[in-house]
């Protein structure tokens, strides 16, 4: 671009110089508002993070889990690149309506939610359930879908999520003997490096101080409970292959509540899947590596 040197204009021919335009700074995770949309005459809660241009990046939780079970190093950290949309499903958190007992019918919610803030195309994050829940997704709706990333999850038909409440109460068993948080027993490993890591974690979801959600009711946790069961016994998932979007999958290498051998069967039934395995790390291994999961993640969704 070439630039013209202008003549200087004389004080009664200045005028004065318009503002700079500045961009509006990025809303963090312990900030931002929680809102509601409209989706089939029921009120979804959801929580927008980060940049605002760009494909939106729409994340979907783990059983039990609210907006407030997001970790805030994970969604800023996003955010800083990403329009990062937290969302809590049918029925669960401050959302309304009944929590359905299949993924396929959250997945339909899901499909509902883009729908109903306008959005054309997305990313999608999915953990634990939610990486059921985004599987579904692009297999319901591909043209929605540009890229994926599958974290703690499983394939239709791999052993392990009907076997999610029993683990479960064993994490509340412990916790209770212990004086520790269920996520110890449940998100980490019990090597001291990792324990150290959940404790950081949980300091973290603790920072966010007002408009907290609302916890997980026992409806939520007993129809997911259920979708988690049909999961597993639905057979195998032969129409992974035709998911056909760039997919990233992550999980620690001793994953307690989804087998970590399942993400690489998922990796395996993909046509376009990378697989990456952290160290000394469970369930909640993109929150123990947070700083290598975003690195990661922007990284795959930049290509």
């Amino acid at each position: 671009m070439s630039v013209t040197p202008a003549s200087t204009p004389t004080p009664e021919a200045s005028t004065p110089a318009a503002p700079t335009p500045v961009s509006p700074t990025p809303v963090t995770h312990d900030e931002a508002a929680t809102r509601t949309v409209d989706v089939g005459g029921t009120p979804f809660a959801y929580r927008e993070v980060g940049a605002t241009t760009g494909t939106p990046l729409v994340l979907l939780h783990h059983f039990t889990g609210v907006l407030d079970d997001w970790d805030p190093a994970v969604v800023d950290g996003l955010g800083a690149e990403r329009r990062v949309i937290l969302v809590d499903l049918r029925g669960v958190g401050a959302s309304g309506g009944t929590t359905p007992d299949s993924v396929e019918a959250m997945a339909a919610d899901a499909v509902a939610f883009i729908e109903a803030l306008g959005l054309g195309t997305v990313d999608l994050l999915g953990f634990s359930l939610g990486g059921m829940v985004a599987q579904q997704l692009a297999q319901r709706r591909p043209e929605l879908v540009r890229r994926i990333i599958l974290a703690g999850t499983s394939p239709a038909g791999d052993a392990g999520p009907a076997n999610t409440l029993a683990v479960l109460q064993n994490a509340l068993q412990k916790a209770s003997a212990d004086g520790k948080h269920p996520k110890h027993f449940l998100f980490f490993s019990p090597t001291p490096t990792s324990q150290a890591a959940a404790d950081a974690f949980l300091a973290r979801l603790d920072r966010r101080t007002q408009d907290r959600d609302t916890a997980a009711t026992d409806q939520t946790i007993g129809a997911q409970v259920t979708a988690l069961a049909k999961w597993e016994q639905s057979g195998a998932n032969t129409g992974l292959t035709g998911i056909d979007r760039p997919v990233l999958v992550v999980n620690g290498d001793d994953d307690s509540m989804i087998p970590t051998i399942s993400s690489f069967r998922l990796a395996d039934q993909l046509p376009d899947a990378e697989l990456s395995i952290y160290p000394d790390s469970g369930h909640g291994a993109l929150f123990q590596h947070h700083e290598l999961f975003v690195r990661q993640t922007l990284d795959f969704l930049r290509n």
